[in-house]
């Protein structure tokens, strides 16, 4: 899918407009300039942000561009000239200086942000996906470690993954041909036998989930309806909420149930895909309350009829957990589905107000503890002997509900073909922007994880999958 759950939100982020004077500015895109990396070196540093956060921005040696980070996000924007960049919206990013002609800040539409810092410490390690190797570089492949973490391990050389299209995919990564991927792991008849990190990436660091974080928000109603803290999927949402007055109340409106949100088929008029939907995330990220926001939009459809991607569906679907089970979403996560997993480590706040306007409410993992929701899936809801979730609940949320942008939908999962070498694999995903995967594919016994950063632009998630995984699985 090109749009995901943080894709309207993260263009916000980075939407940085020059005002009445944006055409002007755009009718000097066939003028650019180039700057050198010491040129750009002076751009360097950390600003002021929205909502008392900061951005850094960096120069990057790999390729002279200007590179805003936005917490784990990276953002290029490229040179129209000296002091005038645009983002990958074609929106502009204007830096001004004081007297000693020093870079003193940048305009963000009507926002101005001051520098606060001049030198930042940014690793060579952050730049390549491996440090010092050779030209003539090939990959030798190491066999995953045993960590006691509830992962079984295998031999890539005991699957009929081709190992000569691993080997290339990893050189090819290594060489620049696929930047910024993160990590890949491959799990085969429930063993773990692919790991590789890349850049300052590693087993043990965290990684954003973006939109992927949707799936777990499925999970969680699904143990919390066996827990009988929900009746069912068809509760109305409404009642939920009897605190709240809600605007644009209709006899359809009421009609929504916890079910419709699970597919996206709430009927609210928030559709990521329709730029003239009246809901906007990037709107929503600054009001005071996200789900009086949400709940106060109109309908355009009635409860239950197309899907239309909306990220208010989960995040009224979250709240709606809280209440039902009197605890954060992430305190169940972490007594229900973290703990029969062997999750540990993780990073999730989710409160839908300003106070998560830069995270949206995304769950941060480890890509080995990703890995363990996916043989989870794969395996019906079973973990290592002990039913973590209902058989049935896995079935339902992975079958097809609606359609969303030419995909089969379930219960905020997907459904998608990749094609390798005119062999076509359908696979479920929990997927977020980025690059971030999660695919299973119950034939093969297989799961895949990719982590990425390839924020609001073409991921090579699925090209890596396509061209090196899956052709091993081709009827020779």
């Amino acid at each position: 899918m090109k749009r995901t759950l943080f894709l309207n939100f993260f263009f916000c982020l980075v939407n940085l407009s020059f005002g009445q004077d944006g055409n002007l500015i755009r009718e000097k895109d066939k003028n650019k300039v180039s700057l050198s990396y010491n040129q750009l070196k002076e751009y360097e540093g950390v600003y002021e942000y929205k909502n008392n956060s900061t951005l850094k921005i960096a120069a990057s040696p790999i390729d002279t561009t200007l590179i805003c980070f936005i917490n784990e996000s990276r953002y290029p924007f490229s040179t129209l000239t000296k002091d005038i960049f645009l983002n990958s919206t074609k929106d502009s990013v204007i830096f001004f200086r004081d007297k000693r002609n020093k870079i003193v800040g940048c305009k963000s539409g009507n926002e101005t942000f001051r520098k606060l810092q001049q030198k930042v410490n940014f690793p060579n390690k952050m730049w390549y996906a491996r440090l010092n190797v050779p030209k003539d570089y090939h990959y030798t492949y190491k066999q995953p470690t045993d960590d006691k973490d509830g992962l079984s391990i295998g031999k890539i050389t005991d699957t009929e993954l081709d190992q000569k299209l691993i080997a290339e995919m990893v050189e090819k990564i290594v060489g620049g041909t696929y930047p910024n991927v993160h990590s890949i792991l491959i799990l085969k008849d429930n063993k773990l036998v692919f790991e590789e990190y890349f850049y300052e990436h590693n087993k043990n660091k965290l990684h954003e989930l973006r939109s992927a974080t949707k799936s777990f928000i499925s999970a969680l109603t699904g143990i919390a309806i066996e827990k009988k803290y929900i009746k069912s999927v068809n509760e109305k949402v409404l009642p939920y909420f009897p605190e709240y007055t809600f605007k644009n109340i209709t006899d359809e409106k009421k009609e929504i149930t916890i079910e419709n949100l699970l597919t996206n088929q709430s009927g609210l008029d928030c559709d990521v895909y329709n730029s003239k939907a009246y809901g906007n995330e990037s709107e929503m990220a600054y009001k005071e309350d996200w789900i009086q926001y949400s709940l106060d939009l109109p309908m355009n459809d009635s409860a239950g009829g197309i899907g239309q991607y909306c990220s208010s569906n989960p995040i009224i679907m979250g709240r709606i957990i809280e209440k039902a089970t009197k605890m954060t979403l992430p305190q169940f996560a972490e007594q229900t589905l973290f703990k029969n997993l062997g999750i540990k480590k993780y990073e999730w706040k989710f409160k839908p107000d300003p106070s998560s306007a830069e995270t949206f409410c995304q769950l941060n993992l480890m890509s080995r503890d990703i890995a363990k929701f996916g043989l989870l899936y794969l395996n019906n809801g079973l973990w290592n002997g002990k039913q973590v979730i209902s058989k049935e609940w896995v079935e339902q949320s992975l079958a097809k509900h609606t359609v969303i942008a030419g995909l089969d939908y379930g219960y905020l999962w997907w459904t998608r073909y990749l094609d390798a070498n005119g062999t076509r694999y359908y696979g479920k995903l929990a997927q977020g922007n980025g690059g971030q995967k999660l695919y299973i594919f119950k034939e093969q016994n297989l799961v895949v994880v990719i982590t990425a950063g390839h924020y609001n632009m073409q991921s090579s998630s699925n090209e890596l999958i396509g061209k090196y995984i899956l052709p091993a699985f081709n009827k020779k």
